[in-house]
């Protein structure tokens, strides 16, 4: 076996083309548009090359075939963020092979390693959490949605025969339109919207600016202090209104408000991959006049897929959430023929309270994800991602949760 640093145009095509011969016989792979996956190793398009960088491979067998590929990463500011500072494996695709997941391991353990890096966490993305993060460890059945990563089954066993442990699970979550909200769920959602105080709005894509600086300030009140969460500056949050607002449904997107003021937002989006399985990985101008086709003139999506959710720390528990979720479902549910389907994106488990709510809305797990963390130094205690809000060790936090069901 090989391994070759992808440098060529060649190489990217045959990155591009391993999983086509990987997934051939599974009908629910849905291939990553190869234009997402470039502007990750782009640095004039992804901005973690300044603080960072990146390297990846493929690997040959003696024939010269491509059986393997695999991403090496390091941002910094994040890296060092951690009790060992540690780096990001990604993009890992291989043949069923022990020996060459491992030879695909061990490349980017070295080159960690020879950076400073104590440890590595995979397979994640060089960029943020929305796309390209975690394995797969059950449900193998469904599709994946739009940026989620998807793998056979045998990969699990690759990462923990290396030595990979999970250090926080990935809750993926569905919930069917026609199913009525719990009770309880209605009655503390009535309150706040009878509260004059507050206020359920829908985005506005005229004014897409203020609803961006108002999830900017919601956002990094909500999630900035949990470990591994940096924050986001408002041009990020200006960008990602910009990049989702040809495909914004408005009927998807709401915020509330609280004497005017910005507290908590749900942001969902038609569920894309419904019409990028009939792109084949490649948004080139016919694959572009295929997601017209499908998505304005077909119509085939009749799921959206919930991105981003937060409420202020000082309005959470509050019933916040389930206003807007009911209003939501208000607009939403007289037309059962456009949105049958929601589908809630990850929710990591060190967020007991997010996933409770989503919970009381009559979602169901219906997948769930691993990041595993490997420490280079086998001898040190392994520490899984602290609970959000807990003063306590994580284990006695899980311990009585246990005791608790």
């Amino acid at each position: 076996m090989k391994l070759v640093e992808v440098k060529t145009s060649s190489h990217i095509k045959a990155f591009h083309q391993l999983p086509f011969s990987i997934y051939r016989n599974d009908s629910a792979w849905v291939p990553h548009l190869k234009q997402d996956v470039e502007k990750v190793f782009d640095p004039a398009q992804n901005k973690f090359f300044r603080h960072g960088e990146a390297i990846r491979w493929l690997l040959y067998d003696n024939e010269n075939n491509v059986i393997g590929r695999v991403a090496a990463f390091i941002h910094n500011k994040t890296a060092k963020s951690f009790k060992q500072p540690t780096g990001g494996l990604g993009f890992f695709e291989c043949i069923d092979d022990q020996n060459a997941a491992f030879k695909l391991f061990d490349a980017c353990k070295v080159w960690l390693q020879e950076r400073g890096m104590e440890a590595m966490d995979g397979p994640i993305n060089f960029g943020e959490k929305d796309k390209f993060w975690g394995l797969l460890t059950e449900n193998f059945v469904d599709p994946p949605y739009y940026g989620q990563n998807y793998n056979p089954e045998y990969y699990k066993a690759f990462f923990e025969n290396y030595g990979f442990q999970v250090y926080y699970h990935q809750l993926v979550f569905h919930r069917d339109y026609h199913g009525a909200l719990q009770e309880k769920f209605v009655e503390r959602a009535n309150r706040i919207l009878k509260n004059p105080k507050y206020e359920i709005r829908r985005i506005d894509k005229r004014n897409l600016e203020k609803f961006a600086l108002d999830f900017h300030k919601i956002y990094n009140r909500a999630w900035t202090t949990h470990d591994g969460f940096p924050g986001m500056s408002k041009a990020q949050c200006l960008a990602l209104m910009k990049q989702v607002k040809p495909i914004v449904d408005e009927n998807l997107i709401y915020f509330a408000y609280y004497d005017n003021n910005p507290v908590a937002f749900y942001m969902s989006l038609p569920e894309l991959n419904q019409v990028f399985r009939y792109v084949n990985g490649n948004l080139n101008w016919w694959g572009k006049l295929k997601f017209l086709w499908y998505f304005k003139i077909r119509k085939v999506v009749d799921t959206s897929f919930g991105v981003a959710f937060g409420v202020d720390p000082d309005h959470q528990g509050k019933g916040v959430e389930g206003a807007i979720f009911k209003t939501y479902e208000d607009y939403v549910r007289p037309f059962p023929d456009r949105y049958k389907n929601l589908i809630i994106t990850w929710i990591g488990d060190f967020n007991p309270k997010m996933i409770r709510i989503i919970e009381s809305l009559g979602a169901k797990e219906f997948r769930r994800m691993a990041t595993y963390r490997k420490l280079f130094d086998e001898t040190a205690e392994f520490e899984r991602s602290p609970i959000i809000g807990a003063r306590r060790p994580r284990k006695e936090v899980e311990k009585n949760s246990k005791k608790s069901q």
